[in-house]
């Protein structure tokens, strides 16, 4: 009726990091680098350099002042240092940026705190009657003070 043929079974080494969800906890205080492929969540705080190929999620507690380099980032908390997001990066009204962003595309929410330099990456559309896209240069924008 049951069989045993789960058991043992190779299911080789497809192991999917970007799924797990790491957390930080307030109260946790991180000194120097964390490599990761996996996504986290921080309240806590880290200083150094934080690498993941996963999404990155800040709480309202959470602090990084360093190097952060991921593919998402949900920002409620603070950040201080150089910030790569090669995809999405998200400002809640309760986040604070300070440093130089390089980013795909930006999301600020009013009351967010942005003062950073900030580069954008990504294709941009010519707007000479060939209808090329030049991809080479980034966007670079100046941000200080508080959006509205």
């Amino acid at each position: 009726m049951f069989s045993d043929n789960k058991k043992g079974r190779d299911y080789g080494n497809t192991t999917d990091f970007s799924r797990n969800q790491n957390k930080i906890s307030e109260g946790t205080k991180i000194v120097g680098d964390v490599i990761s492929e996996g996504g986290f969540r921080i309240e806590g705080t880290i200083e150094g350099t934080f690498k993941t190929t996963g999404k990155v999620v800040v709480g309202t507690s959470g602090f990084i002042k360093g190097t952060l380099e991921c593919s998402d980032a949900d920002f409620e908390g603070k950040f201080s240092g150089t910030l790569n997001v090669s995809n999405t990066l998200s400002l809640k009204p309760t986040a604070h940026i300070e440093g130089e962003v390089t980013v795909g595309k930006l999301a600020v929410e009013p009351g967010a705190n942005f003062n950073a330099s900030c580069s954008m990456k990504g294709s941009v559309k010519s707007l000479g009657k060939s209808g090329e896209q030049k991809s080479s240069q980034p966007q670079t924008t100046q941000g200080q003070g508080k959006s509205a």
